[in-house]
């Protein structure tokens, strides 16, 4: 892009990553995009550049937030190991005993972990969602859910919950702590890292808040290209609209939906995760202990998605590397992404934390090429 502008603050010894960085920009159709980085529990990179808007009249700022989708699963996944090191949640332990109701239909047996792995079998809303409006209504949607026969047995597999997951663990924190998932974030995690993420935001952040751009890819580009309506993967995507058309509006930013509909840009990402990477503290708070932060590891699912239609390796919430999603050269380094591109990686053994976050959406589900040449760049200048 000529003349990008590329503001923040990049350490010398991540040269690379800028430059990666105004790649994506140059070659890869960025709009307006954002990467930070810590090691140790401090900041080495926070960049930031481009247009908040696809008609490029409003500057992406210093404080320019996006919808990050599914990016977002990861701030829920913190909100539940707050609580399970707290012993306020125990992973092992049946749903019921949290949520009496869900228990319905032959999912007695479902277990908090389940949950947090993809495995529990209601991958989608059953019967389907026909407004996106249905998402802003809580209890509309933990209804559903709970109401539902399970799509495969719960723990045998797991099966991308690409929307329900996060009604799903948010349920868990409501029963416990009488909080909103969005409240307990903001209150426990996200004032006292001084991190700008937002699960259900105040209108009064709106002017900060940058469009997000539908891939202008063909139909049928997408990352499944044409499916049987009647399979798994069909029967989710069809099962709540969350495109841009809906990200794009007043009533998607005020509501809580917390696998798909959090704002924030990489800094905020990265400030907000650092702690699990870092045996729980960053930035003078402790989160966690470190044992708590080690539980991501535990492995609950290895296998072929029944969604994704991907091999993935499910920790408690994040996922392993693989072949398929480099996203780091340690094993242990588990990360996750949103649909259109924004990643995170938060690599316990490397005391490492990183993000890109953008507004120019790619036909992908779980991030892409920018975010993984960004990775890359980063680790190969470690």
């Amino acid at each position: 892009m000529a003349g990008l502008e590329i503001h923040g603050f990049c350490d010398e010894r991540f040269a690379a990553v800028r430059e990666a960085f105004a790649r994506n920009f140059d070659e890869f159709g960025d709009v307006g995009a954002s990467f930070a980085a810590t090691v140790e529990g401090e900041f080495v990179v926070d960049l930031w550049a481009g247009h908040a808007d696809k008609a490029r009249t409003r500057a992406w700022e210093r404080d320019t937030i996006v919808n990050v989708y599914s990016t977002t699963k990861t701030m829920s996944f913190l909100c539940a190991l707050v609580l399970a090191d707290r012993g306020q949640l125990d992973f092992h332990a049946k749903v019921t005993d949290y949520w009496p109701e869900y228990g319905a239909n032959g999912k007695e047996n479902t277990e908090v972990r389940h949950f947090m792995s993809h495995a529990a079998g209601v991958p989608g809303f059953d019967p389907a969602f026909k407004t996106a409006e249905e998402l802003y209504d809580w209890q509309h949607c933990t209804d559903n859910l709970a109401a539902q026969k399970p799509w495969w047995e719960p723990g045998a597999q797991s099966g991308y919950h690409a929307i329900t997951q996060g009604y799903l663990i948010g349920e868990l924190v409501r029963r416990i702590t009488g909080r909103s998932i969005g409240a307990f974030f903001r209150e426990e995690i996200a004032t006292p890292l001084g991190a700008d993420f937002h699960i259900g935001m105040e209108d009064s952040v709106f002017p900060r808040v940058a469009e997000m751009i539908p891939d202008d890819a063909p139909a049928g580009d997408g990352p499944f290209g044409e499916m049987d309506p009647d399979s798994i993967p069909a029967r989710v995507f069809t099962s709540a609209n969350a495109d841009t058309t809906a990200v794009n509006t007043p009533a998607w930013r005020r509501a809580e939906i917390p696998a798909a509909g959090g704002h924030g840009n990489a800094r905020a990402v990265v400030r907000a995760q650092t702690p699990l990477a870092n045996d729980g503290q960053a930035f003078g708070v402790e989160l966690l202990s470190s044992a708590g932060c080690r539980r991501i590891l535990e492995e609950q699912t290895n296998g072929p998605d029944a969604v994704l239609m991907l091999p993935i390796r499910f920790g408690l919430g994040y996922a392993f590397p693989n072949e398929m999603m480099p996203m780091s050269p340690n094993e242990n380094a588990m990360f996750w992404g949103g649909a259109g591109g924004s990643t995170i990686v938060v690599d316990q053994p490397a005391r490492v934390c990183l993000s890109y976050v953008m507004n120019q959406m790619k036909a992908a589900i779980v991030g892409d090429r920018r975010g993984g040449g960004l990775g890359k760049a980063f680790y190969d200048s470690m």
